[in-house]
């Protein structure tokens, strides 16, 4: 089949099922569409971290809803509190229902992602954060166990969500599993690939981190044929960039230089097989959602690059809402969870859901008591992951109690996490193909849980 007629069909069948309104959840139906499917590999699998950087504020994210929880709630968070009538339409009605009967609800504009939970595809992790080991409240007031340091910190705490060491790391757990399954790759350089800058998430300690725009690659010299006009000249700077040459820092620069200008080619000719219009569902105007379609692009092309194992970053900032929090938190929030719902659709449709599982990672919580219109840095957050091999409509973990100075809470409603970042990983990182035996390589404090917590079962 060619690419347009590919198009064609995925866009023929896309209006069908936007035809049909409620007859059908859209993220069931799209199974149907199969000729958009590129990515074909029999054992293909792939990580996408959500990073939302800022410390995004969880109890505005996932509020509680029973009424004695949302009472506690919205008595801490006055003038910030969702409305309990504006939450019915989002309340989960998870298969294995809560203990004391607590309930918990999606923010209003995080809407879209409800068919997921709904059809069994997303779990709702709860109180995920950044710990040593594990902590009691108890430890944290006498100081009696280690903690992360500097927490409340934001570039340490999202350096110590993303690799297990404050600011200065030098390797994340994504790129830790990048090192240790980028041999089954045939381009190894495409294991571990960044779809929003750079972050220290992807970056191993053999593993390199790929870094793409929203249209693709990103062209070395802009991948020009001429320089000032000559192409003899921009013939010649290439050859003096690729060369081989006696000294070893030329060397290493020529070599490197080959790596990004044969890499460009090798992306760039596959994803000329996937145009963006074969990928109609994410939303413009939301950069979240642009980061994530050149991910599906590129993973809808996954067999033409010879990957069989990738792990994606994409994030979204303006999270850090110590002001303005009820304005401008549904909006970022609705970002979040559209961008989401537009990839999730759209696994779906390439045949890849099952293969294909993403999760939402933060700085920190934030605090329950408001801070004037705000809220101030936290510790522990909700989190979220879909996918086809996720085993949802449940939420995992303990629901914290509510309020300030509570067992959970080390002061302002700041949860104290009950699931540390390393057994959030070690799920992920388990369901992906990482052994027991190799699981300290990825997460050096992992030895500090006990193994039967190592996978929390969410996917």
């Amino acid at each position: 089949m060619t690419n347009d007629q590919s198009r064609r069909a995925f866009l023929k069948r896309t209006a069908a099922l936007s035809a049909a309104g409620a007859a059908a959840p859209f993220v069931t139906s799209l199974a149907a569409i199969g000729e958009a499917a590129a990515a074909t590999a029999a054992d293909y699998k792939a990580l996408v971290c959500v990073f939302m950087f800022g410390g995004n504020d969880y109890a505005n994210t996932l509020p509680p809803f029973d009424q004695v929880s949302y009472n506690l709630y919205a008595a801490a968070r006055q003038g910030l509190a969702h409305g309990r009538d504006a939450l019915m339409p989002t309340l989960l009605t998870p298969s294995t229902a809560l203990a004391g009967g607590r309930q918990y609800a999606l923010a209003p504009t995080m809407a879209p992602l409800l068919p997921i939970f709904n059809a069994g595809r997303m779990a709702v992790v709860l109180n995920v954060g950044t710990l040593v080991q594990p902590t009691t409240k108890a430890q944290y007031t006498a100081n009696s166990v280690r903690l992360p340091p500097k927490l409340f910190s934001h570039n340490d705490q999202q350096s110590y969500w993303q690799a297990s060491t404050p600011e200065g790391a030098t390797s994340g757990w994504g790129g830790r599993i990048g090192d240790l399954l980028q041999s089954g790759n045939g381009t190894s350089t495409l294991t571990c690939i960044n779809a929003s800058g750079n972050a220290v998430f992807l970056t191993g300690r053999t593993a390199i981190q790929y870094s793409v725009s929203t249209n693709g690659p990103i062209a070395l010299l802009n991948n020009g044929s001429t320089l000032f006009g000559s192409t003899t000249a921009a013939s010649t700077l290439r050859s003096l960039m690729t060369g081989n040459n006696a000294n070893l820092l030329s060397n290493e620069h020529a070599r490197v230089s080959r790596r990004a200008l044969d890499t460009f080619t090798q992306v760039n000719t596959a994803l000329g097989g996937a145009p963006v219009g074969n990928f109609p569902l994410f939303p413009s105007g939301n950069s979240l959602a642009s980061q994530l379609q050149i991910v599906a692009r590129l993973i809808s092309v996954s067999q033409e690059l010879g990957a069989r194992r990738q792990v994606f970053f994409v994030s979204l900032g303006g999270f850090d809402m110590h002001d303005s929090l009820a304005a401008q938190h549904p909006t970022q929030i609705g970002l979040v969870a559209n961008a989401i719902r537009a990839f999730y659709d759209t696994t779906v449709a390439l045949g890849v859901a099952d293969r294909v599982t993403t999760f939402t990672a933060s700085d920190f919580g934030r605090t329950l008591q408001a801070n004037s219109d705000g809220s101030d840095h936290g510790w522990g957050s909700m989190h979220f992951v879909t996918g086809g091999a996720v085993n949802g409509r449940r939420l995992y973990g303990t629901p914290p109690a509510i309020g300030n100075n509570t067992p959970d809470d080390v002061g302002q409603g700041r949860l104290l996490p009950t699931i540390a970042v390393d057994q959030y990983a070690s799920t992920l990182a388990n369901w992906f193909g990482v052994s027991a035996s190799d699981m300290a390589t990825v997460l050096p404090n992992i030895g500090n849980y006990n193994p039967s917590s190592w996978n929390q079962g969410f996917v």
